[in-house]
């Protein structure tokens, strides 16, 4: 197959969904598969490993400069012709999406789009409520458009059906177990957090509200004024526009800024407990990688984090917001006890069975039956206008 991938950010590591369209497209690779890659924001100085990766033109997008606002140009539709993809998948479901998406739609190539982000939960958090309604609308003729919507779990595709979006399939979400191992851990590392003796408390992702981050300040500052406060050390691993906020409110924290490579596995691993109350996350990879790195982990009722939770019974499930529960499962894993060495066993062991080659195949697969049978149509036709 010739898959044409369209993500709005293709920087490695930059975030979840990003790590995941990286294993999506080597797993292609690995398979014979061809894939050419779009975006505005692409790594600078890397050449994907001969993969072909085109940068369109962008403007950085306000109040949210790490991300970039593109442009499908006529230039992008000559690509796209020259390349003759036989589907095509969208990451991001933006304005440069809906040109991929009409494109294909036009030159009757299947389409499918991936569901990693709920943009439309983090409205809310910038007093945008009344924008959520239209978002969906727009949502649900964007996906009702594509042969295929691929859900990262069960709830997701539940609450996508929900707005009568139609073709769901899953395609979760795997883990590099060579990568994210609990013998990664350090204690040098963990002498230089001055962490020594210290229950390590981890969180993982971007520095702004919309990842709940005043729950991990009020968690801290709950810490920082009670007994425990030399028991434990913060660690935050990411950046993000409230990163000032939370140094001035966490000065005995220890900030990371953004771990790629083998250092952000180094770092889960010298962690002991992952503190992540996000509640607007589609599949919560970060919980995932903390899990395969040892660290059970303490998430929201609400969003992907909790899914991964329950199944692999690695962690505790929190009331969304309730900073008195999230505290209070942080103290009741400090120090090695038995239930934290019984959640630290089922995480590893969950983990152990999220590869990206079982998780990937099944995308690979059902891509090619979408193929096939858009050929078929196609042969049918021509034979129909010759009789």
């Amino acid at each position: 197959m010739k898959i044409a991938l369209y993500a709005g950010t293709y920087v490695r590591d930059k975030d979840g969904a990003v790590k995941s369209i990286y294993q999506l497209v080597s797993s292609f690779r690995k398979k014979g598969h061809r894939v050419a890659v779009w975006s505005p924001d692409v790594t600078k100085g890397d050449n994907h490993s001969g993969l072909t990766v085109r940068r369109m033109p962008s403007v950085p997008i306000p109040l949210y400069p790490d991300y970039k606002l593109g442009f499908f140009t006529n230039e992008t539709r000559r690509q796209l012709d020259a390349f003759a993809p036989d589907i095509v998948h969208i990451s991001t479901p933006d304005i440069i999406g809906r040109k991929f998406l009409l494109y294909a739609r036009n030159k009757n190539i299947p389409v499918a789009s991936a569901f990693h982000t709920d943009f439309p939960s983090y409205f809310s958090y910038y007093r945008l409520g009344f924008a959520v309604k239209h978002a969906w609308k727009y949502l649900t003729w964007f996906y009702n458009n594509c042969n295929m919507v691929l859900a990262p779990n069960e709830s997701v595709r539940h609450k996508l059906a929900g707005y009568a979006i139609r073709n769901i399939e899953i395609w979760s979400r795997g883990v590099d177990k060579e990568l994210f191992d609990p013998f990664r851990r350090s204690e040098k590392l963990r002498s230089e957090w001055n962490a020594t003796g210290r229950t390590v408390i981890v969180y993982a992702g971007r520095f702004v509200l919309y990842k709940d981050i005043e729950v991990v300040m009020s968690v801290y500052d709950r810490f920082m004024q009670g007994e425990y406060a030399d028991q434990v050390r913060f660690v935050m691993i990411g950046s993000g526009p409230e990163e000032e906020e939370m140094k001035r409110r966490m000065p005995e924290a220890v900030f990371t800024s953004y771990l790629t490579g083998e250092e952000l596995p180094e770092a889960y691993a010298s962690g002991d407990i992952f503190l992540f109350p996000s509640t607007t996350e589609a599949f919560c990879n970060v919980a995932l990688e903390a899990l395969a790195s040892g660290l059970p982990v303490i998430v929201s009722d609400v969003g992907g984090c909790r899914d991964i939770a329950d199944r692999s019974a690695a962690g505790f499930v929190v009331h969304e917001g309730c900073v008195d529960d999230f505290y209070g499962k942080c103290l009741a894993l400090l120090g090695d006890s038995l239930r934290y060495r019984e959640l630290r066993a089922c995480g590893l062991a969950y983990a152990e069975m999220q590869s990206w080659s079982a998780v990937n195949g099944f995308v690979i697969d059902r891509y090619q039956e979408l193929v096939d049978r858009a050929k078929r149509s196609a042969e049918e036709r021509v034979l129909s206008f010759e009789g």
